[in-house]
């Protein structure tokens, strides 16, 4: 009999902690999640939404992509705090530098995934982390990226054009009703890329509250067009429950009033 997939749903998979150690000498914690079975088609190193306003490594898309995608997709997720973040899993050294010195932690979980031979490495940046993944992510070991409510706020134009000239694939998913950057105006900003995608997705917000499965779709379509979508909602094996209150008081909407930190600060 199968079981439908909730919220808290956690599939089989093999998962490790991790520690990612940067270039300049701190430790970074995480997880490595991979497929019960065989090699995965595909690899997501995550990168989370500014933790200065309560994103972190379980991020709630994050969290499901990391409990489903290995058993669904065969896809691996690679995800960490960066540096000064806390989660369940631990917090991370250093200090949140504004997109600055977290150069070094992109920097280290790519070399992480590709130490360990990981096939097909994409980075999967949400909010601040697709600041990240614009800013730091081009690496030779690097397939693409996938940017989710991309505000493009700490990133310039310097970036966009160092991808527009790598040639590697670029999708942004935007929200219709995103609080930042909405996709009539992503359309405009991201045509310095040629070959990005831009997707806006109907009824979704910043925070993607209700569109996980849409994104994770999303994601799985690009990054391993292998594998049937949309992915299946139900479970024929055995799965496990998540700690939901872990994460309660960890949503963007938690840290509304808290002031937006400003690039280079």
């Amino acid at each position: 009999m199968s079981n439908q997939i909730r919220a808290n749903s956690v599939l089989p998979a093999r998962r490790q902690d991790i520690e990612l150690h940067t270039a300049d000498g701190l430790t970074l914690v995480g997880e490595l999640a991979r497929p019960e079975a065989g090699e995965p088609v595909a690899t997501l190193v995550c990168l989370h939404p500014l933790p200065t306003h309560g994103g972190m490594m379980d991020s709630h898309i994050f969290r499901k992509a990391a409990w489903r995608l290995p058993a669904l997709a065969g896809v691996a997720v690679l995800r960490f705090n960066t540096r000064g973040t806390s989660s369940v899993r631990g917090t991370s050294e250093g200090e949140f530098s504004a997109g600055e010195a977290e150069k070094y932690d992109v920097a280290a979980a790519i070399e992480y995934a590709e130490f360990l031979d990981l096939p097909n490495i994409w980075l999967l940046g949400w909010s601040f982390g697709t600041d990240l993944t614009l800013m730091h992510g081009l690496d030779p070991a690097v397939a693409g990226a996938i940017l989710l409510s991309p505000p493009l706020r700490f990133s310039s134009e310097e970036h966009l054009a160092a991808w527009a000239a790598d040639g590697k694939p670029v999708t942004a998913l935007v929200p219709e009703f995103d609080d930042y950057l909405r996709p009539a105006e992503a359309e405009a900003r991201f045509a310095a890329i040629p070959q990005a995608e831009v997707v806006g997705v109907p009824g979704a917000k910043h925070l993607w509250v209700g569109d996980a499965e849409t994104v994770l779709d999303e994601v799985v379509r690009r990054v391993a067009p292998g594998v049937e979508v949309p992915l299946p909602r139900t479970w024929p094996g055995e799965m496990e429950s998540g700690d939901m209150n872990a994460y309660a008081d960890r949503t963007v909407a938690a840290f509304s009033d808290v002031p937006m930190p400003k690039p280079g600060s």
